[in-house]
């Protein structure tokens, strides 16, 4: 803790300790900022498209669709892993009642109604979905 020295300006104290109790919301906020930079990484890998693309290259080639499946499963398990202790344990990303078959058609149809939207905003979405149905 400062004292007062003879000679100095308890003005200067002052300023000192305030620095010093502002420093842990500062470091805080700087963590929150960067944290929220992360949040805006660059997505690479098949996925990284526009659903337009996706369903362009699914028109032109069927076969493709197992491909993006499987990005869209490993990118849903990057996100299960990511995710805070406690938060989405045992979650099914395979679950018999929302199958891949489904999965898969669920990605077709939001990105039938989203073209413009990322195919890993489909994926975050049946993400959420595939939550609901292990809550249910």
């Amino acid at each position: 803790m400062d004292q007062v020295k003879a000679g100095q300006p308890a003005a200067e104290v002052l300023a000192r300790r305030t620095v010093r109790s502002l420093l842990p919301i500062f470091l805080s906020l700087t963590m929150v900022a960067s944290y929220g930079h992360a949040q805006t990484a660059k997505i690479v890998g098949l996925g990284a498209v526009r659903c337009m693309k996706f369903t362009q290259e699914v028109q032109r080639n069927p076969a493709i669709q197992r491909d993006y499946l499987a990005w869209a499963q490993g990118y849903m398990s990057g996100l299960l892993i990511g995710r805070p202790p406690g938060v989405d344990v045992g979650l099914d990303l395979n679950p018999s009642t929302f199958p891949l078959l489904k999965q898969l058609e669920f990605l077709r149809d939001y990105c039938d109604q989203h073209p413009s939207a990322g195919f890993a905003d489909a994926v975050q979405t049946l993400y959420k979905r595939l939550r609901e149905e292990g809550a249910t």
